[in-house]
């Protein structure tokens, strides 16, 4: 589905990042990805062939040189998967000022950084096409969780200001949010701590968490050009819970 296809994902060395470049490698794309997580990066590097570049998504200088991997690696850059993200759970009135900026620079500030630093080459290899991870947390709020809610809200306005903005340099831009997906973001105490996650299934059509790739499979149609008049959308992998139902 994606043969011939170069991809740029961020947040790739774990989690639904890790997941996402196993399935672009498999379905034909040549893969770079970036992550802080060097350690991790590297072994999935060498598990799957693709290339690994340390990546802190918040520095602009980090997102010119991933790009710059890609292109002088492989000639061009067709796809980008904005998948970095970090999760912290802390109430308003708990939360310091620093928590919530952290948040927003990684999620948000760091969407928009890669948005802005792939409209270059992506203009130049004819167009492409641009997958922000959002979550249904940027259509529902949820208490302790205002810093990442803000950011995925977020996430939603860059993505449709961006599918215009670029629509007739041939680049697409649309958003993917996942519900609860089995991973460190939603299972580590450390990471999540106080997000009910018994709350999330009872909400839930589809009674249990996906797995990664589930989300993966969204983010390749996405990518490839099956989904060429898909541009500004909004596509949910998130077992029914924005069906009407709260939790």
């Amino acid at each position: 589905m994606l043969d011939g296809k170069v991809a740029l994902v961020t947040g790739g060395a774990r989690g639904m990042g890790a997941a996402h470049v196993r399935l672009f490698v498999q379905e034909g794309a040549r893969v770079v990805f970036g992550d802080v997580l060097e350690e991790e990066g590297k072994a999935l590097a060498e598990e799957t062939g693709a290339v690994f570049v340390r990546h802190d998504v918040t520095r602009p200088e980090e997102w010119a040189n991933a790009v710059a991997t890609a292109t002088g690696t492989y000639g061009k850059l067709d796809v980008l998967v904005n998948n970095a993200g970090i999760l912290r759970f802390r109430r308003i009135a708990d939360m310091t000022l620093e928590e919530f900026e952290r948040v927003l620079d990684v999620n948000l500030k760091g969407t928009w950084l890669g948005v802005k630093s792939v409209i270059e080459p992506m203009t130049a290899a004819g167009g492409g096409s641009i997958v922000n991870i959002s979550s249904i947390e940027g259509f529902i709020g949820a208490a302790g969780l205002s810093a990442y809610s803000s950011s995925k809200f977020g996430i939603r306005g860059v993505t449709k200001s961006a599918a215009r903005e670029l629509a007739g340099a041939g680049i697409r831009v649309n958003s993917v949010h996942p519900g609860a997906i089995n991973t460190s973001m939603v299972t580590d105490p450390e990471i999540a701590s106080g997000v009910d996650g018994k709350a999330f299934v009872r909400a839930m059509v589809i009674k249990r968490f996906a797995q990664p790739v589930e989300v993966s499979h969204v983010v390749v149609f996405l990518a490839s050009d099956l989904s060429s008049y898909c541009t500004g959308s909004e596509f949910t992998v998130d077992g029914g819970v924005l069906t009407g139902v709260g939790y």
